[in-house]
């Protein structure tokens, strides 16, 4: 899996980014273009601390870490897979707005790259650097795919 870290996969989200414009369709799902670049904004201000989860209980602590490692691995994810509801987007976003806190919070997490100590995720725990890098990258990806780019 690639990771946001690399200057590569990093380049490649912002490119894809800048493909999607406000009449762009999805290919599945709920979320309108806007919506889902506000969602997007979600696990990344996680990363950054600008938002602050809830931590489950032990028995959907102990749920979620049976499938921590899909978060990163190879195994691209299905469409149409459950969102957490903290993540949910229903409001009307505006576009060009979204897009842009979405290319700031990317480069701010790109920006991060040399971290080495990170605060465990509140739903999942422990994550490295490396395997942070790769949940965001997979995030963007799976959404931007979602989006025909």
């Amino acid at each position: 899996m690639k990771s946001l870290f690399s200057e590569d996969a990093y380049d490649e989200i912002l490119n894809r980014l800048n493909q999607v414009d406000k009449n762009s369709t999805a290919e599945w799902g709920k979320m309108n273009v806007s919506q889902m670049l506000a969602h997007c904004q979600f696990p990344l201000q996680v990363a950054l601390q600008e938002l602050r989860l809830e931590r489950p209980n032990l028995f959907k602590r102990t749920l979620f870490s049976m499938f921590k490692s899909s978060l990163y691995n190879d195994k691209p994810w299905k469409p149409g897979l459950p969102t957490s509801k903290e993540f949910i987007v229903t409001s009307e976003k505006e576009f060009s707005k979204e897009k842009e806190i979405l290319e700031h919070k990317i480069k701010a997490f790109h920006s991060e790259k040399h971290k080495t100590e990170w605060p465990p995720h509140p739903m999942f725990g422990e994550f490295t650097s490396e395997q942070w890098g790769k949940m965001q990258y997979k995030h963007l990806d799976h959404h931007l795919k979602q989006f025909g780019v």
